[in-house]
């Protein structure tokens, strides 16, 4: 990947500084491994605009989580920023507050540009911006695939202060010079490891090749793999590092347990076992694959029981209706591949069950980090056969967790 030259550091070196303790940046001592000590933790102690602070205390935010405390003021500063904490300890907001700071809203053109891997998590940042931006009058669309591509045009050529979306679609409007990036200051990649995982590389480079050379960049995600640390330094000028170290990174107040079901045809059977306990709160159950999604869905429904379900195969209105349903609670267990996995957060969901193991262990915490966001309570159900009992194993070593066989009073623990 050649990235511009000029992005590098600027004291020429291609990368981070010399202390950079491996690939990963973690530091086996400390929870937190950064380069930058300010923790502040009020939203009154960061000289923020009045009406952003407004926003922020309208949306029901009190205290900042440890990731706002420390993220927030380097992003408002200026400075590039990597920021990597689990999911459901509000990442989003620490950016859109640093974006709602930084633009000025009597300018209509866009001085933010926002990447996400999925629809659903762009459709979801732009709700958040637009909620904490409300004093403000900020203007955030969303830029997505499945959408009307001339009301696209349309909305991007009038202006939007903030852009948030998925970068096919978002190299389309720039391309077509409606989405015009003279003027933006502010350039965030979130859920960066899923971003490069789903290929979007090229098209992040391509994006990033439109923007002015001074854009600050934000990177935020749950896990850090090398790519990531890799693209980072190409993107980037001596970021503000704030790494949680993996062993770190599996949610506290979520309950893990497995079940070993003797052959792959009997798990349906043991879901249906367990149907009661699932629909007391809402549950989220994960499968590996589309075919398998329809599937469970076909067998349950068959048997009376009430599921939605959803995937990537399904067209975007078809999507929204079902994320809707199910965070109004009219739908209460929701099937889907990992599409869902990120970002999604329906306040109210308890219970993660996983189907199938993921296939790769990333996605683990991104699944069970469902339940339990922001530090509530959850339940997490692996259902295992003979071949997965050694990926549970993996699992287990990887976040430095124990994951026990489910008790028979799991209802109890929801």
């Amino acid at each position: 990947m050649a990235y511009t030259a000029e992005r590098r550091n600027e004291d020429g070196k291609n990368g981070p500084p010399a202390e950079y303790d491996g690939p990963t940046g973690m530091d086996p001592d400390g929870v937190i491994d950064s380069n930058w000590n300010e923790v502040v933790d009020n939203f009154d102690d960061m000289n923020l605009k009045e009406e952003l602070l407004r926003g922020i205390y309208s949306y029901g935010f009190e205290k900042p989580s440890a990731i706002q405390q420390r993220a927030i003021m380097p992003c408002v500063k200026g400075h590039d920023v990597i920021a990597q904490a689990q999911s459901g300890t509000g990442k989003t907001a620490t950016f859109s507050i640093a974006i709602l700071q930084q633009i000025n809203t009597q300018n209509r053109e866009c001085q933010a540009l926002i990447l996400a891997p999925t629809r659903e998590l762009a459709s979801q940042i732009q709700k958040v911006v637009i909620a904490l931006g409300d004093y403000m009058q900020a203007q955030c669309h969303a830029c997505i695939g499945g959408t009307n591509v001339r009301e696209d045009m349309r909305k991007l050529d009038s202006g939007s202060h903030v852009v948030v979306g998925t970068p096919g679609r978002v190299f389309d409007m720039i391309s077509r010079q409606v989405l015009r990036t003279k003027s933006i200051k502010l350039f965030v990649l979130d859920e960066a490891d899923e971003m490069l995982s789903r290929g979007f590389k090229d098209q992040i480079q391509d994006v990033f090749r439109t923007l002015p050379n001074d854009v600050q960049v934000i990177l935020l995600s749950a896990t850090m793999p090398n790519d990531v640390l890799e693209v980072s330094k190409y993107f980037m000028r001596e970021p503000v590092r704030i790494l949680v170290k993996k062993e770190e990174l599996t949610l506290e107040g979520i309950k893990q347990f497995y079940v070993y079901v003797q052959h792959e045809e009997w798990k349906l059977g043991t879901l249906c076992d367990l149907y009661n306990t699932l629909s007391i709160t809402q549950s989220v159950i994960f499968c590996n694959t589309r075919r398998k999604v329809d599937y469970l869905t076909e067998e349950m429904t068959k048997k009376t029981f009430t599921v939605s379900a959803m995937h990537g195969d399904m067209d975007q209105r078809e999507r929204e209706l079902i994320m809707k349903q199910f965070r109004t609670g009219s739908s209460r267990v929701l099937i889907t591949t990992d599409l869902l996995s990120r970002g999604i957060d329906v306040q109210q969901v308890s219970l993660v069950i996983n189907y199938d193991l993921p296939s790769n262990r990333e996605n683990y915490i991104h699944r069970i980090g469902r339940s339990g966001r922001f530090g509530r309570k959850g339940v997490a159900i692996n259902f295992i056969v003979e071949e997965d009992k050694r990926t549970l194993r993996d699992i287990e070593q990887f976040y430095n967790t124990t994951i026990e066989e489910m008790p028979s009073n799991v209802a109890d623990l929801i």
